[in-house]
């Protein structure tokens, strides 16, 4: 909610907890820029346990858990469910895209312990974007391990199943090979069937594809300040104990200025978005800094996500704001 203009978080509706960046995936249209090569930091019980309570805190008491993938370090995800239970957080589902799936009882022991403290639904990606990375079979295992340990199955998007199935199931399969079977449109025409926000990684894999615009442009049809940013309907907080506003990766607020009006002194980069939009962002990136934008962007969130990593690797730009720094040397 808004401040006398001041981007003021008071109150948390529905959102996730990020345990890990690092993934066995470097998915093409990951909007945290997760991959093998982010650091393998995990969430910790100790600073679970206040990030927990601050979300109930705010009026949110329930909570999924997301990644990277959550399933790299089980002993980690069983204390962090541990932890959401013991500051009385529900866990509405956990999410993994099946890579560290090996045999059966191993992977129903583990869902059973998953189970026993308090997690009851696994949300299971299946799309051509995690085939590239994931066999199909290992999807395959997870979802006949929920059922026998007895977990609901949240499948993100079981209507992909069937094209997938069409290869073998037991190795990967490009965006390209899917392209060949289905069609030379098959990637332009994912959106329309698959829930992408455009950010992250995503602007880089649709960038060929779709009609850009000039910054004169953006910036002419973009005047006024950027209110999204005080959304909380979908929010994310990750390991570092950074929210994330308006489900814009690479831009951070410290948990513990939740429930207060920003500083701006704090906070110049979210304050301007706020308060100025993409304008004020680009006059600051471009007067203060030198930044020359390129011909065209797909959007005011593009153009804001390469001010912001230019910034970062360009300028060395300090301060808590931008962050994780991995998000802009991943995505």
């Amino acid at each position: 909610m808004a401040d006398t203009g001041t981007l003021h978080l008071a109150r948390l509706q529905s959102g996730g907890v990020i345990t890990n960046y690092n993934c066995t995936s470097r998915c093409g249209h990951c909007l945290y820029a997760c991959s093998p090569q982010r650091p393998k930091d995990y969430l910790g019980p100790e600073p679970a346990g206040p990030i927990f309570r601050k979300i109930r805190e705010l009026g949110c008491n329930s909570v999924h858990i997301g990644g990277g993938e959550p399933f790299l370090q089980p002993e980690g995800l069983l204390r962090v469910a541990e932890a959401a239970r013991e500051a009385g957080v529900r866990l509405d589902y956990v999410e993994t895209n099946s890579s560290w799936y090996r045999e059966p009882a191993a992977a129903v022991e583990l869902l059973r312990d998953l189970k026993a403290r308090g997690v009851r639904t696994l949300l299971v990606s299946m799309s051509p974007f995690h085939n590239a990375y994931i066999p199909f079979a290992r999807v395959r295992g997870v979802l006949e391990a929920c059922r026998a340990a007895r977990l609901t199955v949240f499948p993100w998007v079981s209507e992909f199943a069937p094209e997938i199935s069409r290869f073998d199931e037991g190795t990967v399969h490009s965006l390209d090979e899917y392209q060949a079977a289905f069609g030379a449109d098959y990637l332009r025409n994912l959106p329309g069937r698959y829930w992408i926000h455009w950010a992250g990684r995503a602007l880089k894999t649709y960038f060929p594809l779709l009609t850009p615009q000039s910054p004169e442009a953006i910036l002419r049809h973009n005047r006024r300040g950027c209110r999204e940013l005080a959304g909380t309907g979908h929010f994310h907080v990750d390991l570092y104990g950074n929210y994330i506003p308006g489900l814009c990766a690479g831009l951070a607020i410290r948990l513990a200025d939740l429930g207060q009006p920003l500083p701006r002194e704090d906070y110049p980069i979210l304050s301007r978005l706020y308060e100025e939009g993409i304008g004020g962002l680009y006059r600051y990136a471009v007067d203060s800094h030198g930044f020359q934008p390129e011909v065209a962007y797909l959007s005011k969130c593009h153009l804001c996500q390469e001010i912001r990593a230019f910034l970062v690797l360009a300028r060395d730009y300090g301060g808590t704001e931008l962050a994780p720094r991995g998000f802009y040397e991943q995505v």
